[in-house]
């Protein structure tokens, strides 16, 4: 009598190209990445943002860009990569450097290598759909207040939710029908933005 066949199980290698960010040494996919992998989307169709992700990176960009108090900071989106540590490179929406931290010889072709001010967020565009990555928020905004960061902002669009963790206080979380203070007392309100646009009611 013949031996049942074993199954030999093939282990795909996951493309570079799909990493959205290393924490704690582990790689965290883009939302969406088994989509790519069994060639259900593009690369391109995961990597992007929603329209009110966009709506919501310009209109902070814009609350911070109408003050001339940050002419002090460079302020930089797309995804700005923050190379924390050789098992820690993070992506952040929105970054607010300070101009004698991040130096014009700071400024080339690698991620940045020294602490944001202020990082804010717009939504997980990881894939934690593994139970253990549930903390995924919590570990990868200490870890970023841990390298210097003063404030990290999440904005969750589905639940109309933002929360706000600073340096040595309490972390809050607060409906965004409220003003959310940037820094030294500028503000901005998203609910209130999205109502004078006419995108909610």
């Amino acid at each position: 009598m013949t031996a049942p066949l074993e199954r030999k199980t093939r282990i795909r290698a996951i493309p570079e190209a799909l990493v959205y960010e290393t924490l704690d040494g582990k790689p965290f996919y883009y939302k969406g990445y088994k989509d790519v992998l069994s060639k259900k989307k593009t690369l391109d169709e995961i990597m992007g943002c929603s329209t009110l992700q966009a709506e919501l990176v310009s209109y902070i960009m814009k609350a911070i860009f109408r003050n001339a108090f940050f002419d002090n900071y460079r302020i930089y989106c797309n995804e700005i990569g923050n190379h924390i540590d050789h098992r820690n490179n993070l992506s952040n929406d929105i970054a607010i450097f300070e101009k004698s931290v991040m130096t014009p010889d700071k400024i080339n072709t690698k991620y940045a290598d020294v602490p944001a001010k202020v990082v804010i967020e717009i939504d997980i565009k990881a894939d934690i759909s593994d139970p253990e990555d549930s903390g995924y928020v919590y570990r990868k905004t200490q870890k970023l207040l841990d390298f210097g960061t003063e404030k990290v902002i999440w904005i969750f669009t589905l639940y109309g939710k933002v929360l706000i963790a600073e340096q040595g206080q309490d972390w809050i979380t607060r409906s965004w029908n409220k003003d959310v203070e940037l820094m030294n007392g500028h503000c901005f309100n998203i609910e209130k933005h999205l109502r004078e646009e006419g995108i909610i009611q």
